[in-house]
């Protein structure tokens, strides 16, 4: 056969028709569905078990209406005719935070205190979880049994043990969950998936994701107004703390700035990693369980010593993660209280890069000098942004009737609390932590000895 001379005997221009012909092909495939099922989802058979109609009305119910609580039982409200949905009833250990539940939803709203007695009721099909993060394992069990879809908050448990017992009970009741980290819908993590998968950046080598804030009046991160009617008689003090091993006398302060306090949180590696990790995994296309964690932490500039009469927080003011995975991808996330400017989202790939808009708005391939005759320079504008809680809350209710994954479904949230979980072990016991995803074991890379996973009662401020 003829050699056409416009093509190169080195192959070259073949290669590069391939991938873009490659990455054309696995965006159209997606693009129908980039805001229901997550690409690295998309060849996973739906879960058996009862499928919701596609034209059936969701009931559904909050546990936890708080500040971000009552975000959700206000978006849920503005979205309930596109998503047919009806609000129908609110759990909460505070009488005020009940009443301001039942004057969003109006009439037809039951309020209860135990969330147990609300999930008694069989026509509930789907439950929102806002508490405070040492509640999200309990209560998003109780409604997995209860025969409820659920929706919880980010990170999807306070400790390492209690995410697997979530992720076995999903696994075996077949509910569709979702963690609360909106970023996963936004559709430049997803596009980036699309890109990654059809071999555009070559093998990806590194990642890196930051959220950093910082405060220049002198209030701290978390330092939020304590309220009038926040007394012992307005709150179940005694079961609002039930599973922390640290208990104390009734505190407004712990109440209203739980993030800062370790036996209720895990600080920034709670609060900002999050929406950061989850949504660089989904961008991966191949979330992973990590196999080594380490992170730093450090409080240097003691932003809320001594303001406004609260304690200092127990958690780092700034903390780095460095994560590993089996396919060889190293992620670094960086969350900060103190510093806010910050470099930008990328994926480092052998032929090219991926540098994402720190809203998902935006992704732009840049290749590599070496490759540049083979990855074309693209860019990718005017995506749907990041931080659409309402967005993320209706993917949630689409996969409740497609019986799909959502798009920060289990398998996703389970890796991501692994290494969030591991971070904060690292950081609290001074260790590179190993894991291994086949026996759920840790190990310390300094002595090979297995390290149990740390809860309630591990550590002195637990």
């Amino acid at each position: 056969m003829k050699q056409d001379a416009k093509i190169p005997q080195d192959g070259r221009a073949t290669r590069r028709e391939f991938l873009k012909k490659s990455t054309f092909a696995a965006a159209v495939a997606a693009s129908t569905n980039i805001f229901k099922t997550p690409v690295y989802g998309q060849n996973q058979a739906p879960a058996p078990g009862s499928v919701i109609g596609a034209n059936n009305r969701l009931i559904v119910a909050y546990i936890g209406t708080g500040g971000q609580g009552m975000t959700h039982v206000r978006t849920q409200k503005a979205g309930a005719a596109a998503n047919n949905i009806v609000q129908a009833a609110a759990c909460d250990l505070s009488v005020t935070r009940q009443q301001d539940a039942a004057k969003e939803i109006g009439a037809g709203c039951d309020l209860f205190k135990d969330y147990e007695k609300m999930l008694e009721r069989k026509d509930i099909d789907a439950v929102t979880i806002a508490t405070v993060d040492h509640w999200h394992c309990k209560t998003t069990l109780a409604a997995l049994d209860a025969g409820k879809h659920v929706y919880v908050e980010k990170p999807m448990t306070r400790y390492l043990g209690e995410a697997f017992d979530v992720y076995d009970k999903v696994n075996s009741t077949k509910k569709i969950l979702q963690v609360g980290s909106q970023g996963c819908t936004a559709a430049a993590w997803q596009k980036s998936a699309e890109l990654i998968k059809a071999g555009t950046i070559g093998t990806p080598v590194w990642a890196q994701g930051y959220y950093c804030r910082n405060n220049p009046n002198g209030k701290a991160e978390w330092d939020y107004d304590i309220k009038q009617w926040c007394t012992a008689a307005d709150l179940d003090w005694a079961k609002w703390q039930q599973p922390v091993h640290n208990k104390t006398d009734f505190s407004a302060d712990s109440y209203f700035r739980w993030r800062k306090y370790y036996p209720y949180c895990a600080g920034l590696l709670g609060d900002l990693v999050p929406h950061r990790l989850l949504p660089l995994m989904v961008a991966t296309g191949n979330p992973e369980f990590p196999t080594r964690v380490v992170s730093l932490g450090t409080k240097n500039v003691h932003s809320d010593a001594g303001i406004l009469g609260t304690p200092e927080r127990d958690c780092p003011e700034h903390v780095e993660l460095l994560a590993e995975f089996p396919s060889g991808l190293i992620l670094t996330i960086v969350a900060s209280s103190v510093a806010a400017r910050s470099p930008g989202f990328v994926i480092y790939g052998h032929h090219a890069s991926l540098e994402i808009g720190s809203s998902g708005e935006r992704v732009e391939v840049k290749p590599e000098k070496d490759f540049s005759d083979d990855v074309d320079l693209q860019t990718f504008d005017g995506l749907k942004p990041n931080e659409d809680i309402g967005a993320h809350e209706a993917n949630w209710f689409d996969c409740i009737r497609s019986n799909k994954q959502p798009n920060a479904g289990i398998d996703l949230a389970i890796r991501a609390q692994t290494v969030i979980s591991l971070a904060e072990m690292s950081n609290r016991l001074n260790m590179m932590c190993l894991f291994d995803e086949k026996t759920r074991k840790i190990t310390s890379m300094a002595d090979g000895k297995e390290v149990d996973a740390i809860t309630y009662g591990t550590l002195p401020k637990s």
